[in-house]
């Protein structure tokens, strides 16, 4: 991939001239003055509808920031992206997540061996999960697995987590529970929660070294020796790392260690075999059909035109925010419970990938990369957080997901989730004016004094941008596409900002610290850090008792 600047291109400086002259730009006039401007600014990719009309730009605006992309060789970029060039290289790897859920017949000559791989990997873990779900393989004492916990930490974690979550509706007899952070109360209160006899459970570290979760399934591993046998283990506990000597240490037998590939990043990662715990959850052909889903997602960045790419756009809207608006966050809010954990996820794909500072010419950057992502479910965000968004003095660009069709007979509800989706993008719009406001207190019982009060507090300025992404229903498949939608806007974003999107170096100082601060609270010596640091270990030394 060439390293561009996106600051000393041509789009760049025409760009900065499209905010001066959009300083006044008005949304709700903007489809007066354009009668085609939902058509100009919506994509549909067949159970996809992606509606970005309702954004602070006109038809030039988006023209330029295409134009932006070309000059930063995206198209190139996104070849690079679909074959084996080593696109993290600051980790001398591969970034192909995208060969985990590519069918061999489609794969190009570039990739085909890592299709294979990966082909292998699920066919194994398919075999196993399949011979848990029929009863075939069992516990130590020939019962039928009923719950699993997955111990892992980051991509091994939050991925696997969110999908199991947001397919509830295909759970299937397999109950799953997820461990993650080094915190003994969790772990304690997860042991409330399943019975040893008929629990398994999966370790995924790719290194098998990772502080959180070998703490975590170490513990584990000691309550299920106490309570069922040592020589149970093996039965019990699987792993998926690449380091296969470290797990049989651990007491993992070597046909129940999963592999993990160095050309996939661990936020990248659920597609894998460290979505075992998903196969196991809704089953492997729910599994797949999240695969197809990803994979259709793929093909249509790969092959659509910049101004017809549903990742393309909006990361351009992003980017169009973050560098000339100066918004510094994107709200995430999806219209379904199921996606409770959406959000979360995005945190960490999104701003893992993009929070970063250096340019791929390892130089400072003097523009702004990464945002902030957050979010939580609608209705719910609604008496959270929106409050915020309609009057609050900052920009906030959101996201707004919801599906068509909903899982279960209930119209009444989904139809009043739904009003308030569409109700809500429209608001963020039109605002309502102090004419307006004025006008709906004469009809009010109030005085004259206490309309004029209240009055200026009930205004809404509008013109805030929103995004509305509506599919037709939530399925394994959709939610997959849905998912690699947002990876290739996340490799869009890192190509036009010139950055490294696929490591993470800014993780690695706190586990440093952390270990030899460890080690201090353990022989009681803390010379050598700041007095403030200093000052709170003595804190913290002197309440353990």
């Amino acid at each position: 991939m060439k390293n561009i600047n996106p600051t000393t291109t041509t789009s760049w400086e025409t760009l900065k001239e499209h905010y001066k002259n959009l300083k006044d730009f008005d949304l709700k006039q903007s489809f007066v003055k354009n009668p085609n401007r939902v058509d100009n600014f919506t994509i549909i990719n067949d159970d996809f509808y992606v509606d970005m009309s309702k954004n602070l730009l006109t038809t030039s605006t988006k023209d330029v920031l295409t134009q932006l992309a070309r000059e930063c060789d995206l198209e190139k970029a996104i070849e690079s992206y679909y074959s084996d060039q080593p696109i993290n290289v600051t980790e001398y790897r591969e970034v192909l997540h995208t060969a985990l859920r590519t069918p061999l017949d489609k794969a190009n000559d570039k990739i085909k061996s890592y299709v294979k791989d990966a082909l292998a990997s699920k066919e194994k873990m398919f075999a196993y999960v399949n011979e848990i779900l029929d009863g075939s393989r069992t516990t130590h004492d020939g019962q039928p697995f009923d719950t699993v916990v997955n111990i892992g930490i980051g991509g091994s974690d939050l991925g696997p987590m969110m999908v199991y979550t947001a397919l509830e509706a295909y759970h299937n007899q397999v109950k799953v529970h997820f461990v993650s952070n080094v915190d003994g109360d969790h772990v304690e209160e997860t042991l409330k929660k399943i019975n040893p006899e008929t629990t398994l459970f999966i370790i995924v570290s790719k290194s098998f070294t990772t502080q959180e979760t070998l703490t975590n399934a170490t513990t584990l591993r000691d309550w299920f020796s106490k309570e069922v046998s040592t020589d149970a283990v093996g039965k019990h506990f699987i792993a998926v790392s690449s380091n296969v000597e470290r797990a049989i240490e651990f007491g993992v037998e070597k046909e129940n260690i999963f592999p993990m590939f160095d050309w996939v990043g661990g936020r990248f990662s659920l597609w894998s075999t460290v979505g075992m715990s998903i196969a196991l959850g809704i089953g492997t052909a729910n599994f797949q059909a999240l695969l197809d889903g990803a994979h259709e997602m793929d093909v249509h960045f790969r092959d659509a035109k910049l101004d017809d790419n549903i990742p393309v756009q909006l990361a351009l809207l992003t980017i169009w925010y973050n560098n000339f608006f100066k918004a510094e966050s994107e709200v995430i809010i999806p219209y379904t419970q199921y996606l409770q954990q959406l959000p979360a996820y995005l945190q960490q794909a999104i701003m893992e990938s993009n929070g970063k500072s250096i340019d791929r010419d390892g130089k400072p950057i003097d523009y702004q990369t990464g945002n902030l992502i957050w979010g939580a479910p609608g209705t719910n965000s609604q008496h959270a957080f929106f409050q915020l968004i309609h009057q609050g003095t900052k920009l906030i660009p959101a996201h707004f997901i919801a599906f068509a069709k909903a899982k279960y007979n209930h119209p009444d509800h989904h139809q009043k989730l739904m009003a308030n989706f569409f109700a809500q993008t429209e608001a963020l719009m039109n605002g309502m004016s102090m004419d307006q406001v004025k006008e709906d207190l004469e009809k009010s019982k109030l005085t004259e004094k206490e309309q004029k009060l209240l009055a200026p507090f009930k205004v809404f300025e509008g013109n805030k941008p929103t995004t509305t992404i509506l599919i037709d229903e939530l399925t394994p498949k959709s939610l997959g596409k849905l998912i690699a939608m947002y990876e290739h806007k996340i490799f869009t974003e890192g190509v036009i900002w010139n950055i490294y999107s696929y490591d993470q170096w800014g993780v690695q100082l706190g586990k440093v610290l952390a270990d030899r601060i460890n080690d201090d609270l353990k022989s009681k010596k803390f010379n050598g850090h700041d007095a403030s640091t200093t000052a709170l270990l003595k804190r913290f030394d002197s309440k353990l008792g």
